[in-house]
């Protein structure tokens, strides 16, 4: 019975995709922040503090 039910739970963590498009969109965002930095300069120092930002709410979320 566990076998049957460890096999149902996995069927469907493959069959779920909610998460996968905030995932795509963090990607995006990040290329376009990337991109941005590359082509304007003086842009670059705005997107590397708040990439620090998000980074210390990311740390201090997962302690």
């Amino acid at each position: 019975m566990k076998k049957i039910t460890n096999l149902v739970w996995n069927l469907r963590m493959w069959k779920e995709t909610r998460a996968q498009d905030l995932i795509e969109y963090a990607l995006m965002a990040g290329f376009v922040a990337v991109a941005a930095g590359a082509i304007m300069p003086g842009v670059a120092t705005q997107i590397t503090t708040i990439f620090s930002k998000v980074s210390s709410s990311l740390t201090l979320a997962a302690s």
